[in-house]
């Protein structure tokens, strides 16, 4: 799959048809399912069924098993050994894998075709294999998401409805009935662009061979979630001097009432903790840019040293950088944020934030001496790779 991007809108959207990512966002964008046939014309797998059933085989990679038995539901987690794949019947079973872009760089450069949306709410790319029948159920999903149709057909019922109850018997969410009123076939290039709460079951309907399915999904994190991550981070990032005293306490007669004094002294306490607006403002792209904790960095081993690094990005042929598919690097007004860390932007601002943008980019050779050293500490930390290999 080639992908080629200009600076124009309507180039922008390969992926979505006769439509614009600006049409897109105002029409569809959490307000409306659309079907988008040939999508992505030609498609071919980005990746084949061994190799999947490798990934799935890791205990790096997260990856799902889910078997139909007529009304009966079954949910396996992986790593799956080649025993467990032998003994799958032919028809009824999906195998899910998650974070297929950090182990496949075609499915990396297909989730960065979705970049007419901020990369702080894109997630990773999930593929389906789907044996004759296979499926997750009839379900919902709290987050957009794009289903793209690689190879065989898969069959899509949708609905509106508003009862989304879940079947309490059954291993994962599964909803107790479907009313769908739109029915529609993929084939290959295909793309289902579904928002949160659409109610939607996919069938692999191959009389033989195998279905794939790649879903893009988007970060949708809940309030909650959002709140107790915020207050981890203000205690993690807070250095707050002193402890309770209360030199003043008198002798009570009631031991169980809490004093006046001690709750003044923990009002005391949190009302020093940061929490101003320039704080919520850092920690959002902390939050945004915070890696799973399953993530993994192939650091260079040796790295090259830091001379060799600066020699090959002020290379006449152009040195590049790209960042690795698992490093979240966002950027605002003030700070540049990578995998949970946050740095204020003090020079160099349009390299880093064009970097963060296009994820490769030739380093200039006017760049300062700090910026040279944070691209190295990326690339040993394999955060951040050279394009081109260099001897040490």
């Amino acid at each position: 799959m080639t992908i080629a991007r200009t600076k124009s809108d309507k180039s922008l959207g390969t992926v979505l048809g006769d439509i614009t990512p600006k049409q897109f966002m105002a029409a569809h964008w959490q307000k409306r399912w659309r079907l988008i046939r040939a999508a992505v014309p030609d498609f071919k797998d980005l990746v084949d069924v061994k190799t999947l059933w490798a990934l799935a085989g890791s205990s790096n990679v997260e990856s799902r098993l889910i078997i139909r038995d007529g009304k009966n539901w079954k949910l396996e987690t992986g790593p799956f050994s080649k025993k467990q794949i032998a003994a799958l019947p032919e028809r009824g079973w999906t195998l899910l894998v998650q974070g297929l872009n950090l182990h496949v760089p075609a499915a990396d450069a297909l989730l960065r075709q979705f970049n007419f949306l901020p990369y702080a709410r894109l997630d990773d790319v999930m593929v389906s294999l789907a044996a004759p029948g296979g499926g997750v159920g009839p379900h919902f999903d709290s987050y957009d998401v794009f289903l793209l149709q690689g190879m065989g057909t898969r069959r899509w019922q949708l609905s509106e409805q508003k009862d989304l109850s879940l079947d309490p018997a059954a291993p994962l969410k599964i909803l107790k009935k479907l009313l769908p009123t739109e029915t529609f076939e993929l084939t290959a290039g295909d793309m289902l662009y579904l928002p949160p709460q659409i109610a939607h079951d996919g069938v692999a309907m191959q009389s033989e061979g195998f279905c794939t399915t790649y879903s893009i999904g988007f970060r949708a994190p809940t309030r909650q979630e959002i709140a107790d991550a915020f207050l981890d981070w203000l205690g993690a990032t807070s250095e707050i001097e002193g402890r309770l005293s209360d030199p003043d306490l008198p002798a009570t007669l009631t031991p169980a009432k809490v004093p006046a004094s001690y709750q003044r002294e923990v009002l005391g306490a949190i009302a020093e903790m940061q929490i101003d607006r320039a704080a919520m403002k850092q920690f959002a792209g902390c939050f945004a840019t915070d890696i799973k904790p399953q993530t993994e960095f192939d650091a260079p081993e040796p790295p090259i040293t830091r001379a060799a690094f600066a020699k090959a990005c002020a290379s006449a042929k152009g040195g590049s950088v790209s960042l690795a598919a698992a490093a979240l690097c966002l950027y605002d007004d003030e700070y540049l944020f990578i995998n949970g860390e946050a740095f204020v932007i003090k020079g160099d601002g349009y390299f880093w934030r064009a970097l963060a943008d296009a994820r490769a980019l030739a380093v200039p050779s006017t760049v300062a001496r700090e910026t040279i050293d944070a691209l190295y500490a990326w690339y040993s930390d394999g955060w951040l790779k050279l394009v081109d290999a260099v001897e040490r």
